[in-house]
């Protein structure tokens, strides 16, 4: 669950990180009163590429930045429009960096990555130095100032460096974070480091412990629509995409196989959509169904399903009750496999259902439909 610029900042204050005195500028309100001019005027949306995405405008004037919150309400970015806006100092920069805490299957935990160049171009630049951790307190100053010696002459802006990933590090860990992306990390012409932009992605899972988690979560549901909110309530996690193949899976693993398969046999996913319903538990099948088939974009419907605890027969049953329910006539594609994969072909009997072998051959036959539709 990431959040917005503003908050990722506000948390980083707190925890002693530099970051610039901003304004914030709800819509409707008077003109702020900002430091100084120049400032950056920024959306303050939760989707990625906002900066190419013109989703960040220099005001030099108080008329500049009128226009340029008026532009900003009122242009969406990743199917987001800003609620509120984010009025930074434009400060002078000496230099751009990248420095990130996040957490890496491979590490086993945490990694720290560090970049001496930083920006909106950062992806397509030389990939930044890798300081796997694993358990926060693994980390050692002595390790990472080796790994930063390949890459950053500066000596005493590797030390700074040093002792800000270790602090990112700290903050991740006691505040259920599963990313703290700084980028850029300016050094500005007096020398100070400070954030001029700061990404927070927290652990959804974590919202039982964590009340600023758990308040997220509760805005994300208002937020979203009706048959969303449903969704998001069982559990699932739901990433609209601009396909038309819509996918209802089990697992994060499984769900991205599929969706790349899709991609290889020539279809396009419609969402990224993971249904675990655990090893007892078929209920959010329904809310998901109910979503995907009030989507004017979906054409087809696959359903892969893979389970050791959860059992087969028990999803062909829930299948079956949510195809008699559906008022919509878009066609669903089957593939389920694990236990007690055997009763499934009994059951899918009673309803004009195929369950097919492969994850292909259902693949396939999504794909198929959508370009008959």
């Amino acid at each position: 669950m990431m959040i917005l610029e503003h908050e990722a900042k506000a948390l980083l204050r707190s925890v002693g990180v530099a970051v610039p005195k901003g304004t914030l500028i709800k819509p409707g309100a008077r003109a702020p009163r900002v430091l100084g001019y120049p400032v950056a005027v920024k959306a303050q949306v939760r989707s990625g590429g906002r900066g190419k995405q013109g989703g960040v405008i220099r005001a030099n004037n108080a008329a500049a930045l009128k226009a340029a919150a008026r532009k900003l309400f009122s242009t969406s970015f990743g199917d987001e429009k800003p609620e509120v806006l984010l009025a930074d100092p434009w400060l002078p920069i000496d230099r751009e960096l990248y420095l990130s805490v996040t957490i890496d299957g491979a590490a086993e935990g945490y990694v720290v990555l560090y970049s001496p160049q930083g920006g909106i171009d950062i992806e397509s630049g030389v990939p930044p130095a890798r300081y796997p951790i694993g358990a926060p307190w693994k980390f050692r100053a002595h390790e990472l100032r080796a790994v930063l010696e390949t890459v950053e002459k500066d000596f005493q802006l590797r030390e700074r460096v040093i002792f800000l990933a270790q602090r990112l590090l700290e903050t991740a860990a006691a505040r259920d974070c599963h990313t703290i992306e700084i980028n850029p990390l300016a050094r500005l012409k007096d020398g100070e480091l400070i954030a001029l932009d700061a990404k927070i992605v927290y652990d959804d899972w974590a919202h039982y412990r964590n009340a600023d988690i758990l308040a997220q979560r509760e805005g994300e549901l208002r937020r979203a629509d009706a048959l969303q909110r449903a969704s998001l309530a069982m559990g699932h996690m739901y990433v609209k995409l601009d396909g038309d193949i819509a996918l209802i899976s089990g697992g994060a693993g499984m769900t991205m196989g599929a969706m790349d398969m899709i991609k290889a046999y020539g279809g396009k996913p419609a969402c990224f959509l993971d249904a675990s319903p655990g090893p007892t538990s078929t209920r959010g099948y329904k809310p998901a169904f109910a979503m995907l088939d009030a989507d004017p974009t979906v054409k087809v419907i696959l359903v892969s399903v893979f389970g050791g605890g959860t059992h087969m027969n028990r999803v062909a049953r829930s299948m079956k009750e949510n195809m008699a329910m559906r008022k919509s006539k878009k066609p669903v594609v089957f593939r389920l496999d694990g236990t007690y994969v055997d009763q499934v072909p009994a059951i899918f009997d009673t309803f004009g259902a195929k369950n097919h072998a492969s994850l292909e051959t259902a693949v396939k036959e999504a794909v198929k439909l959508a370009r008959a539709a």
